[in-house]
């Protein structure tokens, strides 16, 4: 599916946290949800190496390493676009030290709805720069996810179900609302999460996965 025919999600990348509260009430915890998405690193892209040659996986072969960090979040939710702005710090670290250099390392930003689909993704570059004689460098990136407000507000009757106080001795007071198929389902529906990561080859993310 290409990335204009999915109206609820835009994505802006600019090469270089909406985290959910809680309040305590009276009645105990309550979370606080908002239309902004929830921010991660997917598991294995957080870091990647670089050999030369690139078939080579032994030590002396390592040439650059680098890895993601320090990712934070600031979302805008105030009209018909939530939109959150990621940035993300790169170290590395080179072997070769002799020359300056410049690397440019892939990164991906994708937008996942309901914990499972993958509905946008776009890829952008950092590059950083290691000046003569330095084994470290770092920079930093940026991506923006825009997802429609309207494709992450819940029902006005799913919203009411769940918020609806409870009084001990009620026939539901203990069940958790969630629990209920067709709220649990909405939720999902309703919930997004924007993911960065470098874009790793099918080797590249075997080799962060194993070693």
């Amino acid at each position: 599916m290409k990335l204009s025919q999915i109206a609820p999600i835009a994505l802006i990348l600019l090469a270089a946290g909406c985290a959910r509260s809680g309040d305590i009430t009276a009645g105990g915890i309550t979370a606080v949800r908002t239309a902004c998405p929830a921010v991660g690193v997917p598991a294995g892209t957080g870091d990647i190496t670089l050999f030369n040659p690139a078939t080579s996986r032994d030590e002396s072969a390592l040439d650059v390493s680098a890895v993601m960090t320090n990712v934070r979040s600031t979302c805008a939710d105030a009209t018909a676009d939530v939109v959150t702005t990621i940035t993300f710090d790169v170290f590395a670290q080179r072997r070769d030290t002799s020359a300056a250099r410049d690397v440019t390392l892939p990164f991906f930003i994708t937008v996942v709805n309901g914990g499972t689909a993958v509905v946008a993704k776009r890829l952008g570059n950092v590059s950083v720069h290691f000046d003569a004689g330095a084994a470290r460098a770092q920079t930093r990136g940026q991506a923006t996810a825009i997802v429609n407000r309207a494709a992450a507000t819940l029902p006005e009757d799913i919203r009411d179900e769940i918020t609806r106080k409870r009084k001990p001795g009620d026939v539901d007071a203990a069940i958790d609302p969630l629990s209920q198929p067709n709220v649990r389902e909405a939720v999902l529906r309703a919930s997004f999460e924007a993911l960065v990561g470098f874009q790793l080859t099918e080797d590249q993310l075997k080799y962060n996965l194993t070693r």
